[in-house]
């Protein structure tokens, strides 16, 4: 039995390579794939022809009422409620694999369904009450009833406890006062889901959830945004003056508003990622069929080698991708105390490979992709914000290196603590030194000691397999040395956090990838799996190529000037070495 405790990440930062959290790759059940095959016909169904829609709807900056509609008698507000309720009942994998579809066709479409059950309802999935649940379910289900959520505000973004809103608690209800912008489906949502202070202003860790409803006295919603990209979805300002919000609506613990918005993101970070998978598919297929087609010199564009390059690194880049998307989705599915920090790094890699493929993909069609008759300067815009909402990547990397050195910083506290009462329990204090000793030297000689071994690897990809455990003991090495050549110092230093960030980044992406492709091998022979034990190869090589950069500049680096020429920027206002 699997231990829903274990994070791979965590451990693998300590040196540990727990395989069973990534292998068997996760597959869902023959009722599963019947299900969600329909569902996904239905939305080619509903979408397929309408391009010209799209592209018409991105110009106005608006959806028409008349296709949310359809939307609602499709059932795609109702991904994952339960059929009881009149949802589908979908887990994460069958749910991110739909947005995918849906983002196949357009951006905007997508993150209407998705902030709707990523996000929007979310917290009534995972924190709600059953008579909360019995109460919004089948509105929410239905689509009669649109969620969002509520959270960024003007002094507010990524650092969410300095939150202003409030929900003041009086005898019977919360009064909530304050307004949030940049808000996802907020000119046709009527449930929102709301982060305010519930404590002392001052206290910023008090944070409560509230379900608000948009019939509540008080609830209103600003203009339109005229926004760069994914235009056609709803995006305003939501304000609350003097709201009255009954105390059965507050949503999980009071002041647990924090752990509360966190899991919402964290939960629904599969439908973002499968949205990326979707738009990646979309620009590979398109470039294919440019680079087919379109002919220069006496020959198509796509013989030409660095056409072939781009190509071939948007399906690695793809593979990748749709590979971390399948592990978080099932370690969501499968109850697993804590993915936080595989959530964010698959987030992170899917933004940017996707920002990678729409800028390669303009590029291949030339002076074609940038006239917005065609669909590439629009995928160019949609995906954008990819890299800045549900968490900012900059932040994201923060949070995923300096979980795993918290981590290893709390082992070494540990150790020490050992070590000052070696002589009252020498059997514990020599125990835990022995331990972090035999790390050391595998860190320092590189012959394992113990099983820090991917032996459920296929043995066609040893070699991927033995970089994935060289990388996994660097990385644990590195670790080490960053706390303590800086100790508690390293909050401060984001230009390591940041290396330390992508080694993690992309040993998680290519150990998915691994398990992937073994399972591919298993079912198909390796040749059958010829072309993905490919990518698996081109993979590890991208990989272990970017690490050993991040670990050489552990220490030699240029970070100080960096700094410098910016500090010297902001002092300056701007750039100082006009020619005239």
């Amino acid at each position: 039995m699997l231990d829903t405790g274990i994070s791979f990440m965590r451990s693998l930062c300590a040196g540990e390579i727990e395989e069973d959290v990534l292998f068997p790759y996760p597959t869902l059940s023959d009722d599963e794939r019947e299900t969600l095959t329909a569902v996904v016909d239905a939305v080619d169904a509903v979408l397929e022809g309408r391009a010209e829609d799209f592209r018409s709807w991105d110009v106005a900056g608006e959806m028409p009422s008349d296709f949310i509609q359809e939307l609602r008698e499709f059932g795609l507000f109702g991904l994952v409620i339960p059929e009881a309720h009149g949802g589908m009942n979908f887990g994460s994998m069958a749910y991110s694999r739909t947005v995918q579809q849906v983002a196949r066709h357009d951006a905007s479409v997508a993150v209407t369904v998705g902030a709707h059950s990523s996000i929007g309802m979310r917290g009534l999935k995972l924190y709600g009450t059953r008579e909360q649940q019995e109460r919004y379910y089948p509105a929410l289900a239905s689509g009669e009833m649109i969620a969002a959520f509520c959270l960024t505000e003007a002094e507010a973004g990524s650092d969410a406890a300095s939150i202003k809103t409030r929900a003041d608690e009086k005898d019977d209800h919360f009064l909530l006062n304050g307004s949030k912008i940049w808000v996802t489906n907020g000119g046709i949502a009527d449930f929102f889901t709301v982060f305010a202070k519930t404590g002392d202003a001052e206290a910023r860790s008090k944070l409560s959830a509230l379900i608000v409803t948009r019939d509540m006295p008080g609830v209103s919603v600003g203009a339109h945004e005229d926004k760069m990209g994914i235009r056609a979805s709803s995006t305003c300002t939501v304000y609350f003056e003097d709201v009255k919000v009954p105390k059965e609506n507050l949503l999980g613990p009071r002041h647990g508003g924090f752990k509360v918005a966190m899991n919402i993101l964290n939960n629904g970070r599969s439908g973002l990622a499968g949205g990326c998978v979707g738009g990646m598919k979309t620009l590979i297929a398109l470039a294919a069929k440019h680079a087919t087609e379109r002919h220069q010199f006496g020959q198509p564009i796509g013989s030409f080698g660095l056409i072939e390059q781009k190509i071939g690194h948007m399906v690695v880049d793809c593979y990748a991708t749709e590979s971390a998307v399948g592990v978080i989705a099932a370690l969501a599915d499968r109850g697993y105390d804590d993915f936080s920090i595989e959530a964010a790094i698959t987030k992170v890699f899917a933004s940017e490979a996707l920002w990678r493929s729409a800028d390669e993909a303009l590029q291949i069609a030339g002076g074609t992709g940038f006239m917005r008759e065609y669909r590439y300067e629009r995928v160019v815009r949609d995906c954008r914000i990819n890299r800045i909402y549900e968490g900012a990547n900059e932040v994201l990397r923060l949070f995923i290196a300096l979980s795993a050195l918290n981590d290893v910083g709390q082992r070494l506290k540990d150790m020490a603590g050992s070590l000052r009462g070696i002589f009252d329990d020498p059997i514990k204090g020599f125990g835990v030194l022995y331990e972090y000793a035999k790390q050391r030297a595998t860190w320092a000689t590189g012959v394992p000691v113990g099983n820090p071994r991917m032996s459920k690897a296929h043995v066609a990809l040893r070699v991927e397999a033995e970089i994935f455990e060289d990388t996994a003991r660097d990385l644990a090495a590195m670790t080490d040395r960053l706390l303590r050549k800086h100790g508690k110092g390293i909050i401060g230093k984001q230009f390591a956090t940041r290396r330390l960030a992508d080694v993690m980044i992309d040993l998680f992406v290519l150990g998915c990838v691994i398990s992937r492709v073994t399972a591919a091998i298993e079912a198909n022979g390796q040749d059958g799996a010829a072309e993905e034990i490919e990518i698996a190869k081109v993979f590890a090589g991208q990989a272990v190529g970017r690490a050993k950069r991040n670990f050489r500049k552990i220490d030699d680096n240029d970070d100080e000037l960096v700094k410098h020429l910016a500090e010297s920027t902001y002092e300056r206002g701007g750039y100082g070495w006009d020619v005239l």
